[in-house]
């Protein structure tokens, strides 16, 4: 591509009224449609080195675009070209200048399919938080389901416990949550959809005397020290084992208290106690530790999706919609 030499002589475009010389000003140029245009215009003529073949190519006549160039020289106050009757030239600071143009075509146009692309949910961040439980069950899925529809969307991803995850949705500093249900629900409106339900199983060291047995009763775990959630979390897994021994009329030994499941796991491996945990946690094997399920009924465990109520952000829609495609789920209305 040529950025100076002869062109073909132009009729309309003589020396005389062509070769005026701009007026001098620090005036910066705003960019608008119009102006826009005028770049375009410039850059077509730059490339051509001939108005006539830049007008044709342009689909327009010749002498509404020397006058646009004419114009835009006056509103950046240097001359771009050197036109005698037998050539047309680039000056030096024509030469610049689309350098400088062309790059900012590029970065426009790059900012266009941009928002483009951020108004259809592809690009941009989103927040999430989950419960430890659901690491071992509809995490991946859901992280893989949302990566495939939208792969160059930054995740955030945050363990919190389901209350936690409640005050976060409510100060806007996560866009949607995995946690247990059932949640109490005062200052905050959501939507919310069920993904998993499941039942428990114990957690016992493989050293346990029960260990050979394929299923335990929880009354043979009566005189064993147990690893609980603390009852402050007071909604979701804290609730649904307290309504698991109120049924059996069992009462455990609390030993330690611990948030994270993981970390209850470590404590059974090291011997502290045995822990009701839900049964996906059986996809953690941890050395020392064994599962077992348990001969009596126990509780469904729920795990949903929840995000704020009325919020359709592009990518949250998105990620709404990547749960529906690969999850049987259940719309609920609290």
């Amino acid at each position: 591509m040529r950025l100076y030499g002869v062109g073909s002589r132009d009729k309309e475009d003589t020396e005389d009224n062509y070769n005026h010389q701009p007026p001098t000003t620090n005036y910066q140029l705003p960019i608008t449609i119009m102006e826009l245009r005028h770049l375009r215009y410039f850059i077509a003529v730059a490339e051509e080195l001939n108005f006539s073949r830049a007008a044709e190519r342009l689909h327009m006549a010749q002498p509404p675009l020397s006058q646009q160039i004419r114009d835009l020289e006056a509103e950046i106050g240097v001359r771009l070209f050197d036109r005698t009757k037998r050539r047309v030239e680039l000056t030096v600071a024509g030469r610049v200048f689309l350098e400088k143009v062309r790059q900012l075509l590029r970065q426009i146009e790059q900012a266009v399919e941009a928002a483009q692309r951020a108004s259809r949910g592809e690009i941009g961040r989103l927040s999430l938080g989950f419960n430890s439980s659901a690491t071992y069950s509809v995490l991946p899925t859901l992280l893989k389901a949302f990566r495939e529809r939208c792969p160059e969307v930054v995740l955030d991803l945050h363990e919190l416990t389901t209350p936690q995850q409640i005050l976060q949705l409510q100060q806007q500093q996560i866009d949607a949550g995995i946690l247990y249900l059932p949640i109490d629900l005062e200052e905050i409106e959501l939507e919310i959809v069920s993904v998993l339900k499941e039942g428990m199983a114990i957690a016992i060291p493989e050293t346990h005397p029960l260990a050979t047995s394929t299923q335990i009763s929880i009354r043979a775990l009566s005189q064993e020290l147990f690893v609980l959630p603390p009852a402050r979390l007071g909604s979701g897994l804290y609730n649904q084992i307290r309504q698991f021994f109120q049924q059996t009329e069992f009462s455990p030994i609390a030993v330690q208290e611990a948030i994270q499941l993981q970390t209850s796991i470590s404590l059974v491996a090291g011997g502290v106690g045995v822990a009701l945990v839900p049964s996906s946690l059986q996809n953690l094997q941890r050395a020392g530790v064994i599962y077992r399920s348990l001969i009596e009924p126990t509780p469904e465990i729920e795990i949903a999706v929840a995000w704020r109520k009325g919020e359709r952000s592009p990518i949250l829609q998105n990620f709404i919609e990547s749960i529906y495609e690969h999850f049987s789920v259940e719309m609920l209305h609290v």
